[in-house]
């Protein structure tokens, strides 16, 4: 604290120590609010000046002349940066918006006012808006090759090597399947042939106008674009490495950190070597021919589904469960259908050398696993492993930023987006305990720059999210499964309305009959609210989407029986639930 001597006019000390330090907060001691205001600076790493109005040698005159200065009489009062920010309150709402960062760096001349690492969908979104809103802004984007040397361009992982290749590889499988099924309603089609070349060709043109269309939107919405690795050098300088091993340096008030995630890869010999990810299937170049896929992941099965339909022979090499963190009834239910479907599921199983014994296009790769205590050889063409993903938090210097990073996981732990750094935040995958899905980052995204630049004070809400699995048979859901609603309600508070069906154009061919399966978990206490949403069957994200809504407003299973369904459809049944699990009545449909 600085002196503050007897006879000196309280207003002209007021200024001076205003005016001498970046923040200064007057308060109490003992004061329980004085204390938490001054630990919110405390958090952020940022020192503080403290008066003591209470203080009996200059306290009373000091009180006097701050009450006469700001019009407040009680504390704390924070003044930052010469300027009143206001009390506690004033405070942590600044804190919780994101705007007491940008007033702890006011008057400081940087080169950019928000510079966006990563050009997946939540960054690019965050930085045009950001743009939108007048802001000078920047992305660096660097995408490090694979092991097997496939790299790509801007737009991240959904647009280059998840949700849009992976759904129009999808959609390949459901065309090879509705030629089959063609028959059954009077096509006749002979010499039907698939070739991997071309589809493959395709849909990397495709994904080359979108990152084509990336680089176009940035340019019209006056975002500087650097296809650069970046690195903190310290809280508001980063060094960008290109390509060419060129480096330059620059700075930013506010950074946001969008990096999304990559494969993880087994720490066996031979996986990175012999093994491909998803990063690289949807680039290969020739059939993938005889594939193991080793995981039990969304991605694995998802992959695993569209290549066996396209005609390849396919296993699925599984450790434990399958689809950990989703449903585990309708997981199984899954696995069952896949099976059915031709693909052979290994379980409980995990690899424990890859050997390459063949070059090619495919080649031939040895694998041998542990298959519960025996020792499993077999020989395939490729090898995919899916069995998770880690966060690109590594390498970018955050440690010299100052940014806390979860050893355990490589994740970010943060508050509305925002790190322990006031002025550096985080969104999508990266993100602690926060849905791994590219619209989830996109609104994130959006909304904090906002918050951060427009005034707006909506958070993003990370709450029933809706998804789709888009597995042979697609699985669609929302909110909480039905063991997780079991554990945190009780087994007693929650009824499962349910039933199974046979999508109509499935009758003809004879297919997946009482495949289809649906489900909603509700709360008794609370008029039987739907806590989770579930779906097994055809265009599950069309039909999941618009329940999504509903889940929001905190639809009850009342709501849905007082829904008039459209026929014939598979989402109708949800308008006409009416056995329980607790019943155990049959779920099989009868009738249209």
């Amino acid at each position: 604290m600085p002196p503050i001597h007897n006879g000196t006019d309280p207003k002209d000390t007021i200024e001076k120590i205003i005016k001498g330090n970046k923040v200064v907060i007057f308060s109490a001691s003992g004061d329980p609010t004085c204390a938490q205001t001054k630990e919110i600076f405390t958090s952020l790493n940022e020192p503080y000046v403290s008066i003591e109005v209470d203080d009996e040698g200059y306290g009373p005159p000091i009180q006097e002349a701050l009450s006469q200065r700001t019009g407040l009489s009680g504390v704390p009062q924070v003044f930052v940066g010469g300027e009143l920010l206001g009390g506690s309150e004033d405070t942590a709402s600044a804190l919780k918006k994101g705007t007491l960062g940008q007033l702890l760096t006011t008057g400081i001349s940087y080169d950019y006012d928000l510079v966006v690492i990563g050009g997946g969908s939540g960054g690019l979104a965050a930085s045009k808006e950001a743009a939108k809103l007048g802001k000078k802004v920047a992305v660096c984007d660097f995408v490090k090759p694979t092991p097997k040397g496939t790299t790509w361009g801007l737009g991240g992982t959904c647009v280059n090597v998840g949700c849009i290749p992976k759904k129009l590889m999808h959609n390949a499988a459901l065309l090879g399947q509705g030629i089959h099924d063609s028959k059954s309603f009077g096509w006749e089609m002979q010499d039907v042939k698939f070739k991997w070349e071309t589809m493959r060709g395709n849909i990397r043109d495709y994904i080359a106008s979108l990152n084509w269309k990336y680089r176009v939107s940035l340019r019209e919405a006056g975002v500087d674009y650097m296809n650069a690795y970046a690195h903190f050098m310290d809280p508001h300088k980063l060094k960008l490495t290109d390509k060419k091993g060129g480096e330059k340096f620059i700075t930013s008030r506010d950074f946001l950190l969008a990096m999304g995630e990559r494969p993880r890869y087994p720490d066996i010999p031979g996986a990175r070597e012999h093994a491909i990810s998803s990063d690289d299937l949807f680039f290969l170049p020739h059939c993938p021919g005889k594939t193991l896929v080793v995981g039990a992941s969304y991605v694995a099965l998802e992959c695993a589904g569209f290549l066996r339909a396209i005609g390849f022979d396919v296993t699925v090499m599984v450790r434990s469960i399958l689809l950990r963190g989703f449903d585990q009834d309708m997981a199984e239910r899954i696995g069952k259908y896949m099976e059915e479907e031709g693909i052979r599921f290994i379980r409980p199983c995990v690899p424990t050398k890859l050997e390459l014994i063949e070059e090619g296009s495919p080649g031939k790769i040895r694998v041998t696993a542990n298959a519960n205590g025996t020792e499993v050889v077999e020989e395939f063409n490729t090898v995919l492993f899916a069995v998770g993903r880690e966060p690109c938090t590594h390498s970018l210097g955050l440690a010299e930023a100052g940014v806390n990073v979860n050893p355990k996981n490589g994740k970010l732990p943060v508050v509305n987006e925002r790190t322990n750094v006031p002025h550096i935040y985080a969104v999508g995958d990266i993100l602690e305990g926060r849905p791994e899905l590219t619209p989830v980052a996109i609104q994130a995204g959006i909304l904090l720059a906002r918050r951060l630049y427009g005034g707006s004070d909506v958070q993003c809400d990370y709450t029933n999210v809706p998804t789709t699995v888009f597995t042979p048979i697609e699985y669609g859901c929302i909110g909480y499964s039905e063991e997780n609603a079991i554990a945190k309600f009780g087994e007693e508070n929650i009824e499962v309305f349910h039933t199974s069906f046979t999508p109509l154009e499935w009758t003809l061919p004879k297919r997946g009959a009482d495949a289809g399966y649906l489900k909603i978990v509700c709360l008794i206490p609370e008029n039987n609210r739907i806590l989770g949403f579930h779906y097994l069957g055809p265009n599950a994200g069309e039909v999941t989407q618009g329940f999504a809504t509903a889940m929001k407003l905190n639809a009850t299973k009342a709501d849905l029986d007082a829904t008039i369904g459209i026929h014939p459809t598979c989402a109708e049944l949800f308008t006409t639930l009416t056995v329980s699990k607790r019943s155990g009545a049959s779920t099989k449909q009868g009738g249209c």
